[in-house]
């Protein structure tokens, strides 16, 4: 069997491991849709202000971009970092699998979970809180090379992320930042109340930018305003996370490792 069709099989076998991880279930793929359903019910069918946005219209873009790196980010750090450090890695490398196959195996888990994260997302604004999704072809492309250059990033640099700890300290090593920065990129307030000085920090890394793109699919045009530029700087958008994407594939290569340290 050739590296492509052991990687579909790799894909099937990472889908059937991660169902039955119910934590990583639960706190990757289903914590941005339960936290879009409770703050829409907690703050009703408007935010104030003069855009009379509902709650789930105006969560609804933090929610994708967070879900968009829970599902990649996360989801590579800690399944790579547990499965290095019990000897899976080393298992595998030892095998006649191609080293390839294994990364298409966790790439096609993240596809598929963050595909299916987005739908159910998107499911449950529309029918249980009538959010009106996009329609135009230029804001749904949008939305794709927004979904796609922030998986891309995400599962690189979470893979990377993971030579960082051991299994046992993996959970508060990437919980911990990714929660920091869920509160400083506009997910879970509005950007625009956020210090400058942190939304510079934002700036710096990828959910800002995925959460300003998701922004200006969802949002009307005439809040591009709110932001940091005044604009939804798509150009920018795609650049700073292609930097992103680039140098966590070559941290990838520069760190990868298939043995626990202090172990060959």
């Amino acid at each position: 069997m050739n590296a492509v069709a052991l990687g579909f099989d790799r894909t099937l076998l990472e889908l059937k491991m991660y169902s039955r991880e119910k934590e990583a279930v639960f706190f990757s793929f289903l914590f941005p849709i339960m936290m879009l359903a409770l703050f829409s019910v907690i703050f009703g069918d408007s935010m104030g202000g003069d855009s009379q946005m509902s709650a789930a219209e105006y969560f609804l873009p933090g929610m994708i971009s967070a879900g968009i790196l829970l599902t990649s980010f996360q989801t590579m750090a800690m399944s790579v970092a547990a499965e290095r450090d019990d000897g899976t890695l080393k298992r595998l490398r030892s095998t006649p699998m191609p080293p390839v196959s294994y990364f298409l195996g966790k790439v096609g888990l993240v596809v598929t979970t963050a595909l299916a994260q987005q739908v159910l997302l998107l499911a449950v604004a529309k029918f249980a809180f009538g959010v009106d999704l996009p329609d135009t072809a230029a804001r749904w492309l949008t939305f794709a090379w927004v979904f796609g250059l922030g998986s891309f990033a995400g599962t690189v640099l979470g893979t990377a992320y993971s030579s960082l700890a051991s299994a046992r300290t993996v959970g508060a090593v990437v919980v911990a930042p990714m929660l920091i920065l869920q509160f400083i990129s506009g997910v879970y307030f509005s950007f625009t109340d956020i210090p400058e000085w942190l939304k510079q920090v934002a700036s710096v890394f990828p959910l800002k930018w995925i959460a300003q793109g998701m922004r200006s699919v969802f949002f009307p045009d005439d809040l591009a305003s709110m932001e940091m530029a005044g604009a939804w700087e798509h150009g920018r958008t795609a650049m700073v996370l292609g930097v992103w994407a680039i140098l966590g594939l070559v941290l990838c290569v520069l760190t990868f490792r298939w043995f626990k340290r202090g172990t060959t």
